[in-house]
């Protein structure tokens, strides 16, 4: 018996509380608790241990900001902490400061490198991940500052040629300041760098500040040391990073905590040749001359990575690695731009492993990864996704669970369903250690099942931590929905090798499931949830419902328009929908951009118009990079939570962009359902090529021909004996199909056309 399981650890804890005067913890947690369902993980340490770091640097923002005021800090702060601003949050009872108001930032990096820099909307530049930043100020000399920190607005842009490149451009009262970041390989020595280069005006004699702090757009990040170069072109932060200039500035300027922030002292040179700050609060400044109405460039570089650890080809650029990706060409130049900018931030986050976002989310979750790698297939980048399901089995347990979060259960019937959708869009075989854990995966469902008779969640999988923020812990149809669909995705890639006894007990298992799904359904007793899909059988309608919504899309459990799935996708159009985006009551509080596109593929499977608002919106609340936030803040339109820059929301976009071109039922290729009578009228062509299917890929090029009529021409480089059904659907004109209909001609109806 070990020693944990012998003391009284509750004992202990419910005396010490009572001795110092708080609340008995034991009692307090067991009254939490009772607002979910019993499961064997009620907190899941991985998040746990998220949550802790998080809020740890929550609890030093607390202690270093608010009474720091007289600091220039970065943009989100600025806003959060003015009381006048729409951002400002009352500090009050909160124990720990964090950005809720602009979590939004835009990475830079290079080809097949986990390598990842990041610009705040102002041009703050974090080099490193979760490291200090660079600002850059203007200050003339006769004490007027321009900080584009402190401005309302800044023109932002992300290039999408061989580079990426972050241009940020604050201008007002004669000042301009600019700035450019991009990071690239040196290419003889196979190093990465980061590139900085500025230019700027003055309407008087100014100095340009190259500002080292000691936060990020999360908060304060500790700064112990900053050096003085001997060759004083260059400042070394924390004895590990050197910040490199193109020409000495006129001074250094250094300070540390006791002293305050070095703004308050640019016009004093160091004596010293470094500064040392006991609170992590060290800063810096270079200083360079500007003279009146005259532009000024200065440019630096940051050495990220060495040849050994950075990774990818020493030569590839985005244009080169995305070149055999599906193109995408629309009359609206907004989407066509954000689909090369989604393409892009794929490409970005697959290095190897896939991750949700550069920086928050720079971690492996099977439920992101999945979902990602279907756009990923689906825009033909084949070899990120392949890349990274070679990954998957080393994380699969003895039992057969897919394990990145424990208290998830989603995760393998994910695994399998992304498993068969890699064999059936790209014509290959997973490789053979994902096969090998195939089974394995199926026995983990099997033996996860509920026996619990006379229950609403019997043979269900079990409560468990809400994966997908839906609520607290209780028995999610969004994890059995995900099992059913990979227990069919199993069947058909045992079927395909023609193993066909554990190909039935993978079939049987998932309508045994489906089966035990619509018996909890039919015995839910909320008035409210009815004929719809509730986030739990024991939940009434509300946001989380969202989830059950993986039954139709991508799943295709049921047929476009089962009429729990609408009344489902009804509720939430008419009740969770805040400035016309799906708003997550759940954890998020805020603007969900892939599950408003989630909820707008229900609405284009079952042609309702209603996906068309939905796809609007998105687009709208884009920032001017192109990036999304995993959720928005409805009064400021910036991240309230999660990273800044969010791979599951571009990969829906990417998604929901091909399918309104090409979209698959079962056997059918579906065209032009998202085709609006805008894009025709242009008279400009609309086209798809390259796309993947599980028939093999498709390209598709639609163009008015006449007032009353467009022409369609389909290539497709058919794999196998068996030819889909291919059915036009172009809202407002006339409906054909069959199997060798490769250039129609579409008469338009009578009745109102489709309007974007």
């Amino acid at each position: 018996m070990g020693i944990a399981t012998w003391i009284p650890w509750q004992l202990i804890a419910r005396k010490a509380a009572k001795a110092y005067g708080f609340n008995d913890p034991v009692e307090t947690l067991e009254r939490i608790r009772k607002f979910s369902q019993p499961s064997e993980t009620n907190e899941p340490i991985e998040l746990l241990r998220a949550g802790f770091a998080f809020h740890a640097r929550g609890l030093t923002n607390t202690k270093a900001i608010q009474n720091n005021l007289d600091w220039i800090w970065p943009y989100w702060i600025q806003k959060q902490y003015d009381p006048l601003d729409k951002a400002f949050i009352p500090r009050a009872f909160s124990f720990s400061h964090i950005n809720l108001t602009h979590r939004n930032w835009t990475a830079v990096s290079v080809p097949d490198s986990e390598e990842y820099a990041i610009v705040d909307p102002r041009g703050l530049i974090t080099p490193f991940h979760d490291s200090w930043s660079i600002d850059f100020w203007l200050v003339t000399d006769s004490g007027k500052w321009f900080l584009p920190c402190r401005e309302d607005y800044a023109d932002q842009s992300l290039s999408t040629d061989d580079s990426l490149v972050v241009r940020t451009s604050c201008q007002g009262n004669g000042f301009r300041l600019a700035s450019s970041v991009e990071m690239r390989r040196e290419a003889s020595t196979g190093r990465i760098e980061l590139a900085v280069d500025l230019s700027c005006v003055a309407p008087e004699a100014a100095k340009l500040v190259v500002a080292i702090r000691p936060y990020n757009p999360e908060g304060i990040q500790f700064i112990d040391t900053i050096k003085i170069v001997s060759t004083r072109k260059s400042l070394a932060v924390n004895d590990v990073h050197l910040i490199d200039f193109a020409e000495p500035p006129s001074h250094f300027s250094l300070s540390n905590y006791e002293h305050g922030d070095v703004s308050h002292i640019l016009d004093e040179p160091s004596e010293q040749e470094s500064v040392t700050c006991e609170a992590g609060m060290a800063t810096a400044a270079a200083v360079f001359p500007v003279e009146a109405g005259r532009e000024r460039h200065c440019s630096m570089t940051i050495p990220i990575a060495s040849k050994e650890s950075a990774g990818g080809s020493p030569s590839l650029t985005w244009s080169e690695k995305l070149s055999h990706t599906t193109r995408l060409q629309v009359p609206d130049e907004a989407e066509q731009t954000q689909y090369q900018r989604s393409l892009r931030v794929l490409a970005q986050l697959s290095p190897q492993d896939i991750y949700p976002g550069p920086y928050t989310y720079r971690r492996f979750w099977f439920r992101d990864a999945c979902l990602i790698a279907h756009a990923l297939l689906k825009t033909g980048q084949e070899a990120a996704c392949r890349r990274a399901l070679e990954q998957f089995p080393d994380r699969q347990t003895k039992d057969g669970y897919f394990l990145s979060q424990e208290g998830e259960w989603d995760s393998n019937g994910q695994v399998l369903w992304i498993y068969d959708l890699y064999e059936e869009l790209t014509g290959r075989e997973i490789p053979d250690a994902c096969f090998d854990s195939i089974k394995p995966a199926i026995k983990w469902i099997t033996n996860k099942l509920t026996d619990a008779p006379e229950t609403r969640h019997h043979g269900l999988l079990p409560a468990g931590f809400s994966a997908e923020h839906f609520g607290p812990n209780d028995f999610y149809y969004w994890d059995d929905f995900w099992a059913v669909g990979g227990l069919r995705a199993a069947h058909s890639i045992l079927k395909r090798r023609e193993m066909n006894e554990p190909a039935q007990v993978a079939l049987d298992l998932s309508k045994v499931l489906l089966s035990s799904i619509e018996s909890s359904l039919s015995k839910i007793t909320s008035k409210s949830a009815r004929g719809s899909l509730p986030a739990s059988p024991y939940r009434r309608m509300d946001s989380g419902a969202i989830g059950s919504l993986v039954s139709d899309y991508p799943l295709q459990i049921w047929d476009p328009n089962e009429p729990r799935v609408m009344a489902t996708a009804n509720y939430l159009y008419e009740n969770s929908l805040v400035t016309g985006a799906f708003f997550q009551d759940m954890i998020h509080s805020g603007l969900n951009i892939y599950l408003t596109l989630d909820l707008a593929q229900t609405f284009l499977r079952a042609g309702d118009e209603r996906w068309q608002p939905l796809a609007r919106r998105c687009l709208e609340l884009a920032t001017q990079t192109g990036q999304w936030p995993e959720a928005i803040n409805p009064r400021t339109g910036g991240g309230c939570m999660g990273d800044g820059q969010h791979a599951w929301a571009a990969a829906e976009w990417l998604l929901l962009a091909v399918n309104r071109l090409v979209r698959e039922e079962g056997n059918r290729l579906v065209i032009g359902s998202g085709v609006t009578d805008e894009w025709i009228d242009s008279e400009e062509t609309i086209s798809i090529q390259n796309l993947p299917t599980s028939h093999g890929p498709i390209s598709v090029e639609i163009k008015k021909c006449s007032e009353s009529a467009v022409s369609v021409k389909t290539r497709l480089a058919a794999r196998g004996e068996i030819q889909p059904t291919i059915q036009y659907s172009i809202p407002g004109y006339d409906s054909k199909q069959g199997t060798s209909l490769f250039e129609v001609v579409l008469e338009r109806k009578d009745s109102p056309v489709l309007k974007s």
